[in-house]
Parts: C-alpha cells; sequence; structure tokens
C-alpha cells in the first residue's frame, strides 16, 4: 500500500502567519506531476505542534480534496495525548484520507505498554490504515521492535512504520520481525537507499517537497532493483540529503529552500524561526550547483 515516495508537506504561511492554500495547492499539484506516490499533511514537516485543532483538520482536508485520487493522502494526525490522536485520526478518516501517520507521543515519555496502549487505543477507533512513526530523536523513546510485532498482530489496521531513528540494523531486524506485508518506510532522506537494502519499502521525505522528481526516481529504481541507478541519485544529490537538512531544525532549511523556489514564503510559526541570514547564500548555492532552481 505504501511503498513509493511519500512527501511530508510543509504548511506554507502568508505575510501574516495565516495557511497560505494557493501555495499549498500548488506544491501539491508539483508532487503529483513529479511522480509522487502520496503526500503526509500536518506532520512534523508541516508544523503541526503549532497548527490549531481547526487548521490541523483543515490542512488535512485541502490535501484530501486536491489530492483528488492523484495519490495518496498519509494524514498526520499524532499527539501525545490519546485522546487528541483519537480525536484527529477520526476527523481525518471523515475528510476522506487513505491513511494516518501517528508519531510517538513526545515529552510525556509513556513505557512501551503505554505506547501500546495508545496505538491500540487509536487502532480500535477508527477503519483507517495506520502507520507508526519512531522518531527517537524528537520524542526520546522509540517504538521497540517487540511492541511493533505486538501492535502488528493485535491491531489489523496497523500496517506499517516510519522508521526515523537513523539505525540501519534496526530496520533490518524490524523486517526479520514483522509479517511480510508490514511495511517499512525511511524517515530520513539520506538513508532510503540503505534502508529499502534491507526492506523498507520506500520514503516519506522531506527534500521531496522541493526535489519530488529525485525522491521519486530513487524510491522506484529501488523498488525495481535497479541499484546502480537508485545509487548514483543518492550520491549526486547527497548534498542536499545531508548539508541542506542539517543546517538547522526541519523544517527550518526546506522552507527556506522553497522560499529561495519561490514555491512558497519563508515564514514559519514561533517558536521556530526562520533560517539565519548569514546561512542562505550557501543553500541558494547548493540549490543552484544541482539544478533546483
Amino acid at each position: 500500500m505504501f511503498a513509493g515516495a511519500h512527501t511530508a508537506l510543509i504548511t506554507p504561511f502568508d505575510e501574516k502567519g495565516i495557511i497560505d492554500t494557493d501555495s499549498y495547492r500548488a506544491i501539491i499539484d508539483d508532487q503529483f506531476a513529479a511522480g509522487i506516490s502520496g503526500v503526509v499533511p500536518a506532520g512534523t514537516t508541516g508544523e503541526s505542534a503549532t497548527l490549531s485543532a481547526e487548521e490541523h483538520r483543515r490542512v488535512i482536508e485541502i490535501a484530501v480534496r486536491h489530492t483528488a485520487k492523484r495519490g495518496l493522502v498519509i494524514a498526520g494526525t499524532g499527539s501525545n495525548s490519546t485522546r487528541e490522536a483519537v480525536d484527529l485520526t477520526q476527523a481525518a478518516e471523515q475528510a476522506g484520507a487513505d491513511a494516518a501517520l501517528l508519531v510517538t507521543p513526545y515529552y510525556n515519555k509513556p513505557s512501551q505498554e503505554g505506547l501500546y496502549q495508545h496505538y491500540r487505543a487509536i487502532a480500535q477507533s477508527t477503519d483507517l490504515p495506520l502507520m507508526l512513526y519512531s522518531i527517537p530523536g524528537r520524542c526520546h523513546i522509540e517504538i521497540e521492535v517487540d511492541t511493533c510485532v505486538r501492535l502488528a498482530a493485535d491491531c489489523p489496521n496497523i500496517k506499517s512504520i516510519k522508521e526515523a531513528g537513523g539505525v540501519t540494523e534496526r530496520v533490518r531486524l524490524l523486517r526479520k520481525e514483522l509479517p511480510e506485508e508490514f511495511e517499512i518506510l525511511s524517515g530520513d532522506d539520506a538513508l532510503t537507499v540503505d534502508f529499502m537494502k534491507e526492506g523498507a519499502v520506500g520514503i516519506v521525505s522531506v527534500v521531496s517537497n522541493i526535489a519530488p522528481k529525485v525522491m521519486a526516481d530513487l524510491s522506484k529504481a529501488m523498488l525495481e532493483g535497479r541499484i546502480g541507478d537508485a545509487e548514483a541519485i543518492h550520491q549526486k544529490y547527497l548534498p542536499l540529503f545531508v548539508d541542506m537538512l542539517k543546517v538547522d531544525t526541519n523544517p527550518v532549511p526546506i522552507k527556506a529552500a522553497m522560499a529561495i523556489a519561490g514555491k512558497s514564503r519563508d515564514s514559519l510559526r514561533l517558536p521556530m524561526v526562520a533560517l539565519a541570514e548569514e546561512k542562505r547564500p550557501d543553500l541558494e548555492a547548493l540549490l543552484k550547483s544541482l539544478d533546483i532552481v
């Protein structure tokens, strides 16, 4: 179901900090024109933590309507409150989303039993296919392999995991322990090839906001067994995966890149702030060197 490249969409804001729906729709159009398999509204890259509940629902609804079945809409509906995650997931289902992405609860640091109960409660509240999202760098906990196995066995609609822990060995272990039909996706652009070599079926990508064809072609090459082609793409765009995304916290660099490309304004919600001016020339030079702008 989730094979391919899926874009973790930015949420563009205008000069007043209001959601720029025209830019948002245009970005979605760019994704599907380039061969992207799906879009992920209201995730980390979409600044879900600083969207109001109404805005959160709205960006999902716009994505569903504007995608118009050109690909998947995997709605970001995770929260550190199980009740809120249930509400958002049910709203996404009502809006017509194809699936939901559920980040590991952050800040409150639940036990593995707490994580199991959290995800089980959400799964029981919806018929949507669900994608777990383990990102210990932000949440300071990960969904342990045994917990993933338990959830896959007990919750038929938990069908996938976005793995953003940065450890290839963990993907190998997940693939070994989980059912064959349970799908693993990379949560790190720079590790897509390595993760897919170990059994992942695609990527939830930040870079594809600005370079959708790159990530669509890379994931397609891996799925078709053209590893040499995928590695060539990876090598060419490695500075984009590493140098751009490491310059500041996501989504600061990708929003700066989108502004340089004229795709949206470089406007973020506090406490996130725009990329420092002294870092912009190097980013622009990188984008030009790769013929992205």
